[in-house]
């Protein structure tokens, strides 16, 4: 049984155009073209293969993929099982999407945090002057997340000795993600020998300081200012350049990162 386009068309919901426009794309190919009138004929079973393109459509499958799905899948099962695995693909998708949300999520609420944050903050870039200090240090290269390893045995070996809060030397003028050479510090009250650590006299002197109020992440924000200062004024700085940890994660509980306080000073030329 055939039928004529206009009879195709009511039946399967697709305007005449439409099914023009597939023949011409080679999607929907009519059983039959009368060589007269160039009128186009339909089978009955091409019902099914419209009803699966327009399905197919509305799911925003290209013309393109759609050939080539019904190019490679005759059978209606072997379909089935097609559109089956693209679920299931679709659903591992949407999982991954959703972790990628919830990720989204947690970064801009705290970069919401962190500007406000910012700019509630009443700390300001300010000149002043460091006394040298005796220090016990560990040299390391690696990720900065590393001189936990650092402060630790520092803290171990050191115990008593300790007269100050820590801070990390940095000798890099520049980011690094995993070559970074920065050393672990400790001010100490006497001169003792320890293998493995530095024990020296810190040269002090003029530098510029600025506390920043907030997680470690996210002292890029307040080395902006900081350096914006210095090259306002023409200063240069004298490396390396100091992150003195005043309050962050104790040895048992971490604390909220929101209240770490954190003064980075950079000594200058003069």
């Amino acid at each position: 049984m055939l039928f004529s386009i206009g009879e195709f068309s009511k039946i399967t919901g697709l305007s005449i155009k439409t099914l023009r426009f597939y023949h011409e794309q080679a999607v929907l190919i009519p059983s039959h073209i009368d060589e007269k009138t160039g009128y186009r004929y339909y089978a009955e079973s091409k019902i099914e293969r419209a009803h699966i393109i327009t399905s197919l459509r509305r799911l925003n499958f290209t013309l393109s993929d759609i050939s080539d799905i019904l190019s490679n899948f005759d059978d209606e099962a072997d379909l089935l099982d097609y559109l089956e695995q693209q679920k299931q693909r679709i659903s591992e998708k949407l999982k991954e999407y959703r972790v990628i949300s919830d990720s989204l999520n947690q970064i801009i609420l705290r970069e919401k945090e962190a500007r406000k944050v910012m700019k509630q903050a009443t700390f300001e870039v300010e000149e002043k002057t460091v006394d040298s200090v005796l220090i016990a240090g560990i040299r390391m290269q690696g990720k900065y997340s590393d001189c936990g390893k650092g402060f630790g045995q520092l803290g171990r070996q050191l115990g008593s000795h300790i007269c100050g809060k820590p801070f990390l030397l940095h000798y890099d003028t520049e980011y690094k993600e995993l070559d970074a050479d920065f050393e672990a510090c400790m001010p100490i009250r006497k001169e003792i020998s320890e293998e493995g650590i530095s024990v020296r006299e810190l040269e002090g002197g003029r530098c510029v300081a600025l506390i920043h109020k907030g997680p470690y992440e996210e002292l890029g924000r307040s080395y902006a200012r900081i350096l914006s200062y210095i090259k306002q004024k023409g200063l240069e700085i004298k490396m390396p350049t100091r992150e003195v940890y005043i309050k962050g994660p104790g040895m048992i509980f971490k604390g909220n990162p929101r209240n770490y306080l954190t003064e980075i000073q950079m000594l200058i030329r003069e």
